[in-house]
């Protein structure tokens, strides 16, 4: 059957090929067909090409040229018409070339103008941005670099036509004088130009001394025998501040380390912290200097490794208003701690440094002019030392939690039956370190089990809250003496003694008193009961599955064999 299939199939692909053969290449043309492709339009007769003449509209007026006035440039002059030539496309006019106004303008671009990497201590270092075509509307503040002075702008403006088209560069450059020689670090910044975001990544700049005057470029003077002298002043040519103009005015701002507390028991929490203060009226003359990078030195000099440290509130912006000795002032937290001593070591904190920029005022203030001289002046603290003390009959209390604290405490039921669970929770709430609390234990009650507990923290500035949930299953009716049952022992140091915290609730269970009940025999079970019935309980060697797999290898030897024997004797009768 399979070869008659065959022939048949043969037989039906000559004939598809006959036909296929004798269909034209190209449809008749007396058929119509679906779309024309647009590659191939009807080709159009040709016809002498003639100037098109406007057709008045109502929406445009037509235009008649006045007697005597010269003809517009885009209409061609007269002449006897030409026959075009035949092409399969239709021709289309080109329009006129219409030349572009001069007021129009290319897109606006915006591009940061670094200064240069190396100048001399009388030189000047330049930071602007060009503004490339359109209107400069508004633009941020240029940075304050360390080390150099901000002296004035300057505003450049270029005009460039191009082919018809005006192009229009606009430069807003700002002048730094720097203080002195050295290697200056240029810290990334941003400005915004018309909403247009341009970063920095910052540089370094070299400031090298002075450069050595030429001799060429001094002028003799009218008498021969006078020295030489230099044409101009380098100090009015390159605005170098000069400090004998400038004056210091006196400040009361100081640094101090401050701790709520001269002494604290061991494990009690004393804060303690960093803090900057200055008279309102020494905001004008004083600024944070490189803040971020002197802030991580100061917080390793304020860590004890002889305390548990628990992290305050980040430093603040925003000053507080304090009074100290009957004056008014601002301090800026730098930092603050908790410490929680954990040895009779006292706490020691050593004196801290903080560098800030101080300005000198010029003495005769010109308007207009910043009449500022930017200076640094640093603070030091004093240092503090906090000292420990230990905990009355520690050694026979052993360890004990410190703190003010008060009981917390909830359940889940309003009734109580025997055999049914419940929640209850047992917490305190106050001032202390509450890692220092450990779950207390529930002591043994014949008829009463005990699971848990569960341990959750709720954390505040100095104390907060921690709850232990426990789960209590009642096995016997009556009351449950859970204030003999739980107990927490703390020290309070406001009153310098010990403190038993217990519970308060004394839930009363009802119901008759049982024995748990028996738990189901396998033989009993619907599905287990006949399966253990009928299962087969012969010993079982431990090599059983070593001897099965030792016969699967024979097996699978002999097989492999018998194939083997199999593919040769085939070969021979080939």
């Amino acid at each position: 059957m399979g070869k008659y299939f065959g022939w048949v199939a043969l037989l039906v692909g000559c004939l598809g090929v006959g036909i296929a053969r004798a269909q034209p290449t190209t449809p008749p043309t007396s058929s119509p067909t679906p779309a024309a492709p647009a590659a191939q339009p009807k080709p159009i007769p040709a016809a002498p090409v003639t100037q098109p003449q406007p057709q008045p509209s109502a929406t445009a007026p037509v235009l008649q040229p006045k007697p005597g006035a010269p003809a517009p440039a885009t209409q061609p002059k007269p002449g006897p018409t030409v026959p075009a030539a035949p092409s399969p496309l239709p021709a289309i006019p080109k329009p006129s070339a219409v030349p572009p106004k001069l007021g129009a303008t290319a897109p606006s671009e915006v591009a940061l103008v670094p200064g240069p990497a190396m100048l001399p201590v009388t030189g000047v270092f330049t930071l602007g941005f060009r503004l490339h075509g359109g209107v400069l509307e508004k633009y941020s503040e240029f940075p304050e670099l360390e080390g150099f002075k901000k002296t004035g702008k300057t505003s450049t403006t270029t005009t460039r036509i191009v082919q018809g088209r005006r192009f229009t560069d606009l430069t807003i450059t700002q002048r730094y004088i720097p203080y002195g020689e050295g290697e200056y670090t240029i810290k990334p910044f941003q400005l915004t130009v018309n909403g247009v975001v341009l970063r920095s990544t910052g540089a370094t700049v070299r400031v090298g001394p002075a450069p050595t005057a030429n001799p060429a470029a001094l002028t003799k003077p009218a008498n021969s025998a006078a020295p030489l002298q230099a044409v101009g002043d380098l100090d009015k040519l390159f605005g170098k501040p000069k400090p004998a103009l400038y004056q210091e005015l006196p400040d009361r701002a100081f640094l101090a380390v401050v701790a709520d507390r001269p002494s604290v028991y061991v494990g009690e929490g004393v804060r303690v912290g960093l803090y900057f203060y200055l008279t309102p009226a020494d905001q004008a003359q004083l600024a944070f200097h490189d803040f971020n990078d002197q802030l991580p030195p100061l917080l390793r000099e304020l860590h004890q490794a002889s305390a548990w440290q628990e992290p305050g509130p980040e430093p603040s912006v925003t000053p507080d208003t304090v009074r100290s000795k009957g004056q008014l002032y601002l301090r800026f937290r730098l930092a603050e701690n908790v410490y929680y001593p954990l040895t009779t070591q006292p706490l020691h904190f050593p004196p801290l440094a903080l560098t800030m920029v101080k300005f000198k005022f010029l003495k005769k203030p010109e308007p207009g002019q910043d009449n500022r001289l930017a200076g640094y002046k640093t603070y030091l603290s004093l240092g503090t030392t906090v000292q420990v003390r230990p905990l009355p009959q520690q050694a026979q209390r052993g360890a004990v939690a410190v703190g003010s604290y008060r009981v917390r405490e909830a359940i889940s039921r309003t009734t109580f039956r025997v055999g049914q669970s419940f929640a209850y929770t047992f917490g305190v709430e106050g001032r202390g370190n509450l890692s220092a609390i450990l779950a207390p234990a529930f002591a043994a009650r014949p008829g009463l089990e005990v699971y848990g507990p569960e341990v959750s923290e709720v954390p505040a500035p100095g104390g907060g809250r921690k709850l232990f949930r426990y789960r209590l299953v009642a096995r016997q009716p009556g009351t449950l003496p859970l204030d003999s049952l739980l107990q927490l022992v703390v020290f309070n140091p406001a009153t310098a003694r010990y403190d038993t915290l217990r519970p308060e609730l004394r839930p009363k269970v009802r119901g008759d008193a049982g024995t748990p009940a028996p738990l189901p025999k396998p033989e009993d079970d619907p599905f287990y009961g006949p399966a253990l019935a009928n299962a087969d309980t012969t010993m079982q060697s431990l090599d059983v599955y070593r001897d099965v797999r030792r016969y699967s290898d024979w097996v699978l030897l002999g097989l492999a064999g018998v194939a083997g024997f199999g593919w040769w004797r085939a070969g021979r009768r080939r």
